[in-house]
């Protein structure tokens, strides 16, 4: 779409007025648009800036960077760089940096722990053994608060289902024999 001023340049602001319930619509180019009064142009804004405003919450900007000479042991990526950029440079970047990274992932994603997706066809096995492991911590919890009611119950519902899986694993032991 061209500007509908100068009618050359591609329009990339799109402004939408109302006023008295009537609405018009201007499609400019950043040029014809900076001529117009009604145009407040913003800061630039990225997504780098959006993850980084996570990186930086609650923290000093002291005390979120790292000294300059701090930089991965393998890919040499410093943290001045990466905010920079945006990406780590290797798979190591994520160990050099955990003290950093650790709390934007916590915020960002609400867990610091990739667990990853679980297909919908023949994911039964890992998805039970999930659910095994979060009723054991809640378990482990509810013993702790001496909430023994509750323990009592999350035991057996473990109990059952671990047992499915220990009759498919004594017939695949029989099938070997």
């Amino acid at each position: 779409m061209l500007c509908q001023e100068c009618k050359q340049k591609q329009a990339t602001v799109h402004m939408t007025k109302i006023i008295n319930h009537k609405k018009t619509e201007s499609h400019l180019c950043e040029d014809c648009a900076r001529s117009h009064e009604d145009f407040i142009q913003g800061p630039s804004f990225s997504l780098n800036d959006l993850i980084f405003g996570f990186m930086d919450m609650g923290h000093s900007q002291k005390a979120s960077e790292k000294p300059v000479s701090s930089e991965c042991g393998v890919c040499g990526m410093d943290y001045k760089r990466f905010k920079k950029m945006g990406r780590l440079g290797c798979g190591e970047c994520y160990k050099f940096f955990e003290n950093e990274l650790g709390p934007v992932l916590g915020r960002i994603h609400g867990n610091t722990q990739h667990t990853g997706k679980v297909p919908k066809r023949g994911g039964s096995d890992l998805q039970i053994k999930r659910q095994i492991t979060r009723l054991r911590g809640e378990l482990k919890r509810a013993i702790e608060l001496e909430a023994f009611e509750q323990a009592a119950l999350l035991r057996d519902e473990i109990k059952e289902l671990e047992k499915p899986q220990e009759l498919q694993e004594g017939d695949a032991n029989e099938l070997d024999k």
